[in-house]
């Protein structure tokens, strides 16, 4: 996402870079191809995931005395842009952490990251551990360039049942449902929806879910194979179509194009009452955990997947976001450092105390029978909606803006706003985007 990490880990703690771990490496600014035995490995400034990044390289730094790893973290924006000038330069850290999909694809066609895929065939056992939908956007033509690793982040419908008990209503088990619950809500005077519109990705989320409830994976995934003029689909017309029969009935907080996801406005609209429902990140159930008071442990927070479309070819089980995040190995760095990050790949990067520290965070970690650590969690409820959803899938697509290349995926969000601010049709922004398609 934009920010997306998309869109997740939205928020930046620290102005990094901060320099973590301990050494051996050759530090961050000389970059993962310098001298020195150690390895490199940058990573972003967010708490609580930072916390449990950097502990998990203090262990295997423990444990490895004569091979360590040097950690820096970077606020998520700064990171993005330093890893893209550092790997254009031949100065990225050893081990690159990232998203996969359209970025991954052009450090693959720079020649800038290694290809993993002979070294899982030989350590099957590492990738076996984890779920098989995490390795689709580590893939690039068939081929593995990046481990899969910590937490997946499905997109959630959240929904006050406050709010609900209000209009007297249950939660929408359908698009008809959302159009109907519109004007109830708004006559109460609750916003039906919460949206951090500035923030871009936000507004994403929605076309992804109407995208994949009306057609399936296929309608977007023939704009990601580069497919001319995917975008003017009639069933992506029909999605692009109904955002705008949403946004007209004021389904959205009014002035929501001036609220930003990065402060996190947009999930205090709905814990404080003020919004009835927001699509957000499976990210924010820890941070509205924290921030809103009672809202979540006094059980007043519902959550679902996305509903069906009436009419929809779409499974109502797949689900968007983020199936992993993802590490892949600089090219340019040494042998030795090489096989230190592959020896922190298959030991402690994705170790039952790693999955255990994740699952603290109110996260659910990419590993088969991670829900094992579910047991006497105050969030096990939410952590078993998450890993259901994550089992269940037939379908875990990867957020767009991540998916496309850094070009196109600017050209995506600029194009969703002006849909989102009335300013464009639906015609136009496929127009729009097809002249983008492969780029």
């Amino acid at each position: 996402m934009g920010l997306p990490l998309g869109a997740a880990l939205a928020a930046c703690g620290s102005s990094g870079p901060t320099q973590t771990g301990a050494g051996g490496g050759t530090g961050a600014t000389s970059g993962g191809g310098g001298g020195g035995g150690g390895a490199t490995y940058w990573y972003l400034s967010t708490q609580p995931q930072e916390g449990v990044r950097t502990r998990t390289v203090e262990r295997f730094n423990k444990a490895n005395p004569n091979g360590k790893i040097t950690g820096t973290t970077f606020q998520n924006d700064a990171y993005k842009t330093k890893i893209k000038t550092a790997i254009g330069a031949g100065q990225a850290p050893t081990i690159i952490w990232g998203w996969g999909g359209g970025g991954l694809r052009s450090y693959v066609q720079a020649g800038q990251v290694d290809d993993l895929t002979s070294w899982f065939d030989q350590n099957a056992a590492v990738k076996d551990r984890l779920f098989p939908s995490s390795f689709g956007a580590a893939t690039i033509d068939g081929k593995i360039y990046a481990m899969p690793c910590e937490t997946m982040q499905p997109i959630v419908l959240y929904y006050d049942k406050r709010a609900f008990d209000k209009i007297g209503a249950q939660p929408p088990q359908s698009w008809g449902d959302i159009m109907d619950l519109v004007p109830k809500f708004n006559a109460k005077g609750i916003a039906p929806f919460s949206l951090g519109g500035q923030s871009r990705w936000t507004n994403m989320m929605w076309l992804e879910f109407l995208f994949d409830r009306l057609g399936g994976p296929e309608v977007f995934q023939a704009v990601f194979d580069g497919e001319k003029d995917a975008w003017n689909n009639p069933i992506a017309i029909d999605a692009l179509g109904k955002m705008q029969e949403l946004i007209k009935a004021d389904g959205f907080v009014k002035g929501f194009s001036s609220i930003t996801a990065d402060s996190n406005a947009d999930q205090a609209l709905l814990y404080t009452g003020k919004a009835a429902m927001m699509l957000h990140g499976g990210w924010t159930y820890g941070s509205m955990s924290t921030d809103g008071g009672d809202f979540v442990s006094g059980g007043n927070l519902g959550y679902m997947n996305f509903p069906p479309i009436d009419g929809g070819k779409g499974d109502p089980g797949n689900t968007v976001g983020n199936p992993g995040q993802y590490m892949s190995i600089s090219s340019k760095a040494t042998p030795e450092q090489k096989e230190i990050a592959k020896k922190f790949f298959s030991t402690e990067l994705m170790s039952d105390q790693s999955v255990k520290e994740w699952v603290s965070t109110g996260a659910v970690p990419i590993v088969k029978g991670a829900d094992a650590q579910f047991a006497g969690s105050k969030d096990k409820a939410f952590l078993d909606f998450v890993y259901g959803i994550a089992v269940n899938a037939k379908s875990f697509a990867q957020s767009w803006d991540q998916a496309l290349s850094p070009t196109a995926a600017e050209v995506l969000l600029d194009n969703i706003s002006k849909l989102f601010q009335m300013s464009i049709s639906p015609q136009q922004f496929a127009t729009n985007m097809n002249a983008v398609i492969g780029k």
